[in-house]
């Protein structure tokens, strides 16, 4: 399986003007925590990680102390995330014909998701990991008044991995661009372009570091992990 991490943000919302995938947790950067998550899963054979040119001689210095046995090369990020994994998808290998997409920032993913992901992608062309949502949703306008109250057992907050055949995503991509879609996710091209997407339960834990408050969540997960 391959596997591409997008890793070009920057932590405006961490306070930090660096990659917040180079903020240490329990002594680690994140980026670490999330590349030894893949290096243990039994699926992943191929790592794509895209990001930008300033951030990549730190990242390949985490590798070197990292030690790590699967293939990895690096890929020029793009401005936003969908032009990102964009650029990482005319990277893939040749034989590549299916793959999964991890955030680089869930750095609290397990080996196990990465795993069953691998699995049921062989028997669809779209899924996302996700988890059902437990508190009650409110659409709200532009005035901060509720709208409507969605039916929370028909909810799942979508997480990564997210995983693709290779040729539809592509041609997802290039609809996209064409069209002029602006997404957050792979999926929601996939939706867009009339693809089903299957859910994979995904962790409690997979949190997307995005916070100070987030940081110190997942320092204790670690903890308690280990």
């Amino acid at each position: 399986m391959h596997l591409l991490i997008p890793a070009a943000g920057v932590g405006r919302r961490m306070g930090s003007s660096r990659n917040k995938l180079l903020l240490t947790l329990l002594e680690q950067p994140l980026f670490a925590w999330t590349l030894k998550a893949a290096e243990a899963s039994t699926a992943i054979q191929w790592i794509g990680v895209i990001g930008q040119p300033i951030d990549f001689p730190d990242f390949k210095a985490i590798l070197a102390q990292l030690n790590l046995q699967t293939t990895i090369e690096f890929i020029q990020g793009g401005s936003t995330r969908q032009e990102s994994v964009y650029n990482g998808l005319q990277a893939l290998p040749p034989e590549a014909e299916r793959v999964l997409i991890h955030d680089g920032a869930r750095c609290l993913v397990t080996p196990g998701l990465f795993d069953r992901c691998a699995e049921v992608l062989q028997t669809c062309p779209g899924l996302i990991a996700a988890i059902p949502v437990k508190d009650t949703i409110k659409i709200v306008d532009r005035n901060r008044l509720i709208q409507e109250t969605p039916d929370r057992q028909q909810l799942w907050a979508a997480q990564t991995p997210q995983g693709f055949e290779v040729k539809l995503l592509k041609q997802c991509h290039d609809t996209g661009l064409s069209q002029g879609w602006a997404v957050t996710d792979d999926a929601a091209l996939f939706e867009k372009c009339g693809l089903p997407v299957h859910i994979v339960e995904g962790e409690e834990t997979n949190l997307k570091v995005t916070t100070p408050v987030d940081l110190r969540v997942a320092e204790f997960i670690l903890r308690e992990r280990q």
